[in-house]
Parts: C-alpha cells; sequence; structure tokens
C-alpha cells in the first residue's frame, strides 16, 4: 500500500515568543466576533459572514493563531481527512490521465474546507487487509474508491464496516446499499455501435477492457446489444487494459485474427491510442478505411490524428459530486446517498468521419 498525502498541513506553531500560544478565545477578542464565530471561521467559514471571517484571518495573522487540531480530532472524533483509494499498480496510476482528472475533481469538492486528501494505491500482490486496518483505524473520516476490480472483496468490507465510502464508478455488489457515481456505459456502448451501424460498416470490432470491472462490462454489454440491434454482429474483440500499450497490442490480434476489420470500438481513449497507432503502421486510413470510436473524451482525444470521435465519462464532474457526497455522509452518517448516474454522449470528430465521396455517393 502506498501512501501520499496532499493537501495544505498545518502550520507550525511561532517560537521564541516566550508568551503563551493565542487560544480560541483571545482571537474571538481580537477579531470582535463571538467564540463560536470564531471557531466556525476556521473550520470552513460555514454560516460565518463575510465581514466576520475576514475579521478572524487578520486576527490569525496578528497573533500567530494555530488551531490545536490534535485536541478538536479528541472532541470531534474527527480527522480532517478523506482517502482516495485506487486499487492499481503506482505505474498505472501515474500514467493514466483519468486519476490525475479524479484527483483534481475531490480537489475542488474539498476547495472550501480543511479536509485534506490521502492517497491509497494498492499494487497487485499487496495485503489488502493493510489498507482495510489503516482505513479502519480511524485514520481517515471516508474514502472515495475508484478503479475498482471484481476480486477487490475488500472494497465492500470497507463500505460494510461503517466508514462512510462513495465508489467512483458502480460497484459490482451495488445492490448491498453501497453508494456510487457513475455515467451510463451500457447506453455509451450502444451509442458507440448505432453511430458506427450508421457509417454503414459491416465489420466492426472492438477492443474491450478488463473484463472484471463494471465499466468495461457494460460498455461492452452496451456495444453488442447495439449492434445486434442494428442487424450485425462483433466481427472482432479483443480484451486489453485501459492503457494505450494494451490497446496496441490488442489491435495487432484483432486485424491479424480479422483482417477485414473496417470499424474499431475502443473502450477507452488511450486504448483508441493504440489502435490509431497500429492502424496507421499498416496503411489502413482513418476513417477512409476504419471508423474508430472511443470512450472517455480525454483532453488527448481532440490531439489524435485524427482527432477521436469519442463517448463522454464525465470525470471531473463525477468526482466533484463524489467528493461532496462524502462530505455530506461524514456529516450525517448513516445517510447513504442515492447512486448518481450520468447520461451518456458521443462526440463525433474526425476518426469517423463520412469521406467526401461517400457523402456524394450516398446523396
Amino acid at each position: 500500500m502506498t501512501r501520499i498525502s496532499t493537501g495544505t498541513p498545518d502550520a507550525a506553531p511561532r517560537q521564541g515568543s516566550g508568551k503563551h500560544s493565542p487560544t480560541l478565545e483571545d482571537l474571538a477578542a481580537a477579531a470582535g466576533v463571538s467564540r463560536s464565530t470564531a471557531s466556525r471561521a476556521i473550520n470552513g467559514g460555514n454560516r460565518v459572514s463575510p465581514e466576520a471571517l475576514a475579521a478572524v484571518d487578520a486576527a490569525v495573522v496578528a497573533l500567530g493563531y494555530t488551531p490545536n487540531h490534535a485536541a478538536r480530532t479528541l472532541v470531534t472524533r474527527r480527522t480532517s481527512s478523506i482517502a482516495l483509494v485506487i486499487p492499481e499498480p503506482d505505474i498505472r496510476v501515474m500514467m493514466d490521465p483519468f486519476f490525475a482528472v479524479v484527483i483534481t475533481g475531490i480537489t475542488e469538492a474539498l476547495r472550501e474546507t480543511d479536509v485534506q486528501l490521502v492517497l491509497l494505491m494498492s499494487r497487485a500482490g499487496d495485503d489488502a487487509g493493510r489498507t482495510l486496518r489503516y482505513l479502519r483505524g480511524g485514520h481517515v473520516d471516508g474514502a472515495i474508491v475508484v478503479s475498482h476490480h471484481k476480486t477487490d472483496s475488500w472494497t465492500d468490507q470497507l463500505a460494510e464496516g461503517g466508514l462512510p465510502t462513495i465508489f467512483i464508478g458502480r460497484p459490482w455488489n451495488a445492490g448491498r446499499g453501497v453508494t456510487y457515481v457513475d455515467t451510463n456505459n451500457y447506453d455509451g456502448g450502444r451509442l458507440a455501435a448505432r453511430h458506427i451501424a450508421a457509417l454503414g460498416r459491416t465489420h466492426p470490432a472492438t477492443v474491450a477492457g478488463p473484463a472484471d470491472m463494471t465499466a468495461a462490462a457494460d460498455r461492452l454489454r452496451g456495444w453488442q446489444d447495439g449492434l445486434r440491434a442494428a442487424g450485425l454482429r462483433d466481427n472482432g474483440l479483443e480484451y486489453a487494459d485501459f492503457t494505450t500499450e494494451g490497446g496496441r497490442a490488442a489491435t495487432e490480434r484483432l486485424l491479424a485474427r480479422h483482417p477485414e476489420t473496417d470499424a474499431v470500438f475502443a473502450s477507452s481513449d488511450l486504448m483508441a491510442v493504440g489502435v490509431l497507432s497500429v492502424l496507421a503502421a499498416r496503411g489502413r486510413e482513418v476513417p477512409r478505411d476504419v471508423s474508430v470510436v472511443g470512450y472517455d473524451n480525454h483532453q488527448l482525444a481532440e490531439g489524435t490524428s485524427p482527432a477521436l470521435t469519442t463517448v463522454i465519462n464525465p470525470m471531473v464532474t463525477m468526482a466533484v459530486r463524489a467528493g461532496t457526497m462524502l462530505l455530506e455522509e461524514i456529516e450525517a452518517p448513516g445517510t447513504h446517498p442515492d447512486p448518481v448516474i450520468y447520461p451518456a454522449e458521443l462526440v463525433e470528430r474526425e476518426s469517423t468521419a463520412v469521406a467526401p465521396s461517400e457523402s456524394a455517393a450516398k446523396a
């Protein structure tokens, strides 16, 4: 288990004045507000007027006041920190832009609070018990879990243990009252299939994500159902790991077995980048010879050559919502907010554009 703390640490107390450290009462008196107002001001500013907040901020600077977080934790039984749990190897977390976006979104949700984010990464083969013991040991007030796999059974134990927990992505055991934020991956797969069918492609194939992740499984199921509804079948199927290299290797296998493939749905944009590179190396022009659709709408989707048609995965929005929901559940334990599912939407770009000659022929 790798642990990384993010956020601004508490300031160290000033040294050498020879005087007692200023108390909350001193702070309130200097700011000209009540003790309760001063307390709310230094603990997030909830229900405090802008004028009072400014007065307390000025008094904090003037007195060199440092909150006694240890004492506050004893009283509130709060740590003012939450964990982001990512059951993936360190290198995957650092290389995949998805995780950077998730961290950005959660940090945005915490921006107006004193809550800090602790990042926990579990490598393959790690003792899951270590992560559970840390999370249940009173070190954090809640957890957000992202990129979980079917074999990560400890995530169910985490939610069942009473720690407020929000999943980004539907967990496998969603029926057990676990709260999550997700996009409609099934509809996203169907949108990709419907778009490919409308282009007149007859030999569509897919590079699917890991079969032990709900997002990948739902996207594949939606894709296959969408093709059937259009009178088509999946010409070829290869699995990969949501990475560019995995997408590249899967495409090599796919084309070796199904050289007639004229459309590829990759269930992540990173894998679609690998698809595009293999097609270019083999002289298969996109979109004239092969149409390509990705999933996620990463920033990189606009910078590929050609620009990538993709299904939107509102990652920042989901991460902000997950952070907000977790804070709400920490404040009101046991409330278990209802799951939030965002609709799927396809963004058309050049990788599925119809060539001018084809447009004229159809006209």
